[in-house]
């Protein structure tokens, strides 16, 4: 009896699984040029965390997948957040206002770490939840039906969140899934063969472990938050009597390991600034600068250029991985 028993838990297990939905893309952006993923579902058992890939954006307990936009200039223009599937929308959040949480008391959360969202029900089980929606931006309410594609909000910084984002989730019965494995336990290193994702999706979903948010010069120290804000520090030309000159670049996905390369030129080639750093351990975000304070008689005009590379050992060889050129007019 026990053998039929535990057959018959196979057969309604596997049968959820082929009857499960297939995902479409959740944002409406350009994945590597006006989005990227940030992080994934976490994979580690332990303490530590891994994602699908074997590689580290995740964090320990994460059960989503970031979809980021650059800086809040990016979120302020709108990208939108679409039902990845078609059903019935359970329930809607909006109100809370778009702000780092280091910025407020967490405990001002109250259970809304999410911020403003959207859940939306599937058949057999499946819901999808679509967290930290920009204020005002929410487009349907509880009973709506939605299709494939159909605007739900917009990209947003609300509920428990220190950067501008969609976190796509999906679950069934209540327990949270990874859509690039989908159902079993997880130990190689790759999409699934169950991945939730459609093909089409899933083609345009490559992984890529690290990226560059921005990069720019200012006239001052520059301070990776009002960077990141687009208050500041994005000068494309400065005076010849500037006091202080700086390049900086913003990163995700650094590694234990890597090193950051970054390099000030004036117009003659000569290096105004340099440094070659490695980087200690894993981050999130990964913000650095370089620069020079004025000297007498001031900076030559013309046009500067500040290079950027990070660089991992992959294979035993380093390789590079990231890189950028920006360019500056001194006048």
């Amino acid at each position: 009896m026990r053998f039929f028993v535990l057959l018959g838990a196979v057969f309604a297990a596997t049968a959820a699984w082929a009857d499960a939905p297939k995902f479409d893309i959740p944002v409406s952006c350009v994945l590597g040029q006006e989005c990227a993923i940030q992080q994934f579902f976490d994979h580690d058992p332990g303490p530590g965390y891994r994602d699908y890939a074997c590689g580290s954006l995740a964090y320990d307990g994460h059960t989503g997948t970031d979809f980021r936009v650059p800086d809040l200039p990016a979120m302020r223009r709108g990208v939108a957040v679409v039902a990845a599937a078609p059903g019935r929308v359970r329930n809607t959040r909006d109100g809370m206002r778009d702000i780092d949480v280091r910025d407020i008391d967490v405990a001002d959360l109250a259970g809304r770490d999410a911020g403003n969202a959207v859940v939306i029900v599937h058949d057999d089980g499946w819901e999808t939840q679509y967290s930290h929606l920009r204020l005002g931006s929410v487009a349907v309410e509880s009973g709506d039906n939605v299709v494939t594609g159909q605007p739900l909000g917009d990209i947003g910084m609300s509920g428990n969140t220190a950067f501008p984002h969609l976190e796509f989730t999906v679950r069934h019965n209540g327990d949270a899934i990874d859509p690039f494995v989908g159902s079993g336990r997880h130990e190689g290193c790759g999409a699934g063969p169950n991945a939730l994702w459609s093909d089409a999706a899933l083609a345009e979903l490559k992984y890529v472990s690290s990226g560059i948010l921005g990069a720019g010069f200012a006239s001052a120290v520059p301070d990776w938050k009002r960077a990141r804000d687009g208050s500041a520090f994005r000068e494309k030309t400065l005076r010849t009597d500037a006091p202080v000159m700086t390049f900086w670049v913003s990163i995700y996905g650094t590694r234990s390991g890597d090193k950051t390369s970054l390099t000030l030129l004036a117009p003659d080639g000569a290096v105004v600034a340099q440094d070659v750093s490695p980087v200690e351990r894993n981050k999130a975000i990964w913000f650095v600068y370089i620069g020079r304070k004025y000297r007498a008689p001031g900076w030559a005009p013309g046009v500067y250029q500040g290079e950027f590379a990070l660089r991992r050992v992959v294979d035993g060889e380093e390789t590079p991985i990231l890189k950028t050129v920006r360019k500056l007019a001194v006048r």
